[in-house]
């Protein structure tokens, strides 16, 4: 599908393959930051944790993800001014989902985000309630 829209486009070849790459490479259960878009792509989607996501607004219905995402009152993605460390900062409110649900649930996630980190010569870090977790 994405190939079709950037084709009609008019995206080169060569920039079609890097977008493709990256959009073929974001799965956290086998994706790899295998060019900086892929890389990127993988940190904007893997840190897209926040209670807007949630469809099911009835609480008594959350699975964990929605209990998770729910919970996350808070979510910023930032590069230091020295361009070597990029920090997902969440702020959970525990009334909905502990600091332990939402390190289980997002841990793969957050081991794609460094690799992807380390690809744009990054450090990551991942900070719940003020708590570096990693």
């Amino acid at each position: 599908m994405a190939f079709r829209l950037l084709d009609k486009l008019h995206f080169t070849p060569r920039e079609i393959a890097v977008i493709t790459t990256a959009i073929g490479n974001h799965d956290e259960g086998t994706g790899v930051p295998v060019n900086a878009v892929a890389a990127a792509l993988i940190l904007a989607d893997k840190s897209d944790v926040r209670r807007s996501r949630v469809r099911n607004q009835d609480v008594r219905n959350f699975d964990i993800h929605d209990r998770v995402n729910y919970s996350v009152v808070k979510s910023e993605l930032k590069i230091n001014e020295a361009h070597t460390l990029i920090k997902l900062k969440l702020s959970v409110d525990t009334h909905f989902s502990s600091v332990m649900d939402c390190f289980e649930i997002f841990m793969e996630r957050m081991r794609l985000c460094r690799k992807a980190a380390e690809k744009l010569g990054l450090k990551f870090k991942l900070m719940i309630n003020e708590q570096q977790l990693i």
